[in-house]
C-alpha cells in the first residue's frame, strides 16, 4: 500500500448542515432533499449561472455551504485529474487542483475518468477516479493524502471504466473496486489513506454505489450490491453482517429509507433490515418497477423508478402498489432527484423536466432545454439544483437565495 500522508489527523466530526449534499444521490442515497425549498417547476428564468469546466466528467457536484466541489478529467489520455471548488452563489472558481492519474484511463466513450462522485464529511473532500486514484483534500484545496490503488492492485480494472462512488461510514471510506479480474471492496482509514480492510468481491464489472443501511455511535453497516444480491458489511472490519441473495443490479444502486432497503432486483425489491441477528425480510417485490441506468428515488413515502423507455413510475413505498406512471422524454443515464412535490429529470440531450408528483397522474410542469450532453446525476442544495454537462456546471433555482457561508476549520 502506497499512500502519501501529509497531515496526521483528520477529525471525523461533520461540519455539514442539513441543506448540504455530501455524496452521490444525497442523504441516504435517496436522491431527495425536501429541505432545499426549490421553487417547484423550473423554467429558463431560474437559470442563475453556468460556469465552464476544464475537462469532461459525469460525477455529481457536492454542495457544502456556499461551496461546490466537482471533479473532471482532461487530456488526450484523460490522465489529468481535476478537483475544483466554485462559489455556489455565482459560479466563480475559488480554487482548482490537478493531479496525474497513476492507473489505467481507458473508458467507454460515453463516460470518462471523472465518473465517480466525491463524498465529504463537511470538512474534507474524498475523490475517486476511474484510474483508481483516491485522494483526500481539505475544503481549502490542501492535499491530505493520495492513494494510487493500481500500484497496489494492478489487475483491478475493466475495459469500460470504473464508476462506483465512494461513501463515508464514520472515519472509514468505503470504495468498491469491482471488475472482471482483481475484484474487491476496500475500507480506507480517512486519517491517512491506509487500509482498514479489503474483501474479495464477485469477479464481474460493477458500477453500483454502496449505501449506509444502519448507523449507531459504535457501528455502521454498509450495503454492497452485485449481480448476486446485497452483502451488508461492518464499516470498521469489512465482515459481513447479513446478506440478501435475490440478485441485484450492477449499474443502478440501492436506496435506503428508515429500516427498508430498496434494491434494484427483479424489478424492485423492498428488504426489511433484520433485527437481533435475524434474517432480512422481503416485504414486497414488483417486477414492473424496472431500473435501467437510473437508481430508485425515495420521497414523501413514495418510490420512483425510471426505465429505459423513459417511463417514470410512482409507487407506494409501503407495498409497491401503483400510484401513477408518466411517459417522459429520454434517453436517460442520470438518476432523477426530488424536492417537495417535484422530481427533476435531465436526459442525455440536456432536457430538464420538472415533474409535479402531486398531480393525480403525474405531469411535466415545465422544462429547460440546455442543448448540451448530460450523463451525470444532479445535486440539490440551498434552494437550487446543480447540474453538470460535458462542458459546464449550472445552477438552476432561486437566483437571490441566501447561502450559508459558514467558516471552515
Amino acid at each position: 500500500m502506497k499512500a502519501i500522508a501529509l497531515f496526521s489527523l483528520l477529525l471525523p466530526l461533520s461540519n455539514a448542515s442539513a441543506a448540504d449534499w455530501l455524496q452521490f444521490r444525497g442523504p441516504n442515497g435517496s436522491s431527495s432533499a425536501n429541505d432545499a425549498q426549490l421553487p417547484g417547476a423550473l423554467t429558463d428564468s431560474h437559470l442563475a449561472w453556468k460556469s465552464p469546466l476544464p475537462g469532461r466528467g459525469i460525477s455529481s457536484p457536492l454542495v457544502i455551504g456556499d461551496k461546490l466541489f466537482v471533479t473532471a478529467s482532461s487530456g488526450p489520455e484523460q490522465d489529468r485529474l481535476h478537483v475544483l471548488c466554485l462559489r455556489a452563489s455565482d459560479g466563480s472558481k475559488i480554487w482548482e487542483r490537478q493531479f496525474w492519474a497513476t492507473g489505467r484511463t481507458m473508458t467507454h466513450p460515453k463516460i470518462c475518468v471523472a465518473t465517480s462522485t466525491p463524498c465529504s464529511d463537511g470538512k474534507h473532500l474524498f475523490a475517486a477516479f476511474s484510474s483508481n486514484d483516491v485522494l483526500c483534500l481539505d475544503l481549502e484545496g490542501n492535499l491530505v493524502w493520495m492513494r494510487g490503488l493500481t500500484r497496489d492492485y494492478p489487475n483491478a480494472s475493466n475495459s469500460l471504466g470504473m464508476a462506483s462512488s465512494p461513501i463515508l461510514a464514520g472515519d472509514t471510506l468505503v470504495f468498491p473496486v469491482e471488475n472482471d479480474s482483481e475484484s474487491f471492496a476496500i475500507g480506507i482509514n480517512t486519517k491517512d489513506g491506509s487500509n482498514r480492510w479489503k474483501i474479495t468481491r464477485p469477479k464481474a464489472s460493477n458500477w453500483s454505489t454502496p449505501v449506509i443501511v444502519s448507523q449507531t455511535k459504535d457501528a455502521t453497516s454498509v450495503a454492497l450490491m452485485s449481480g448476486n444480491g446485497v452483502s451488508v458489511v461492518d464499516s470498521v472490519t469489512g465482515k459481513e453482517r447479513w446478506a440478501f441473495t435475490g440478485g441485484g443490479s450492477t449499474v443502478s444502486s440501492a436506496a435506503m429509507d428508515g429500516s427498508i432497503l430498496f434494491v434494484p432486483s427483479k424489478g424492485t425489491t423492498a428488504v426489511k433490515l433484520p433485527s437481533n441477528g435475524g434474517e432480512p425480510e422481503v416485504l414486497w417485490q414488483n417486477s414492473q418497477l424496472l431500473n435501467a441506468t437510473a437508481s430508485p428515488v425515495l420521497n414523501n413515502g413514495r418510490i420512483y423508478t425510471l426505465n429505459s423507455a423513459g417511463i417514470l413510475k410512482c409507487s407506494a413505498a409501503g407495498d409497491g402498489s401503483k400510484v401513477w406512471q408518466l411517459r417522459t422524454t429520454g434517453p436517460y443515464s442520470s438518476t432523477p432527484v426530488a424536492s417537495g412535490n417535484f422530481l427533476y429529470l435531465i436526459n442525455e440531450k440536456g432536457l430538464l423536466q420538472s415533474v409535479d408528483a402531486a398531480a393525480p397522474e403525474g405531469a411535466v410542469a415545465a422544462s429547460i432545454d440546455f442543448q448540451d450532453t448530460f450523463i451525470g446525476t444532479p445535486s440539490i442544495g440551498h434552494k437550487a439544483l446543480y447540474l453538470r454537462s460535458d462542458k459546464f456546471l449550472y445552477r438552476v433555482g432561486e437566483k437571490s437565495a441566501a447561502i450559508d457561508a459558514r467558516p471552515q476549520p
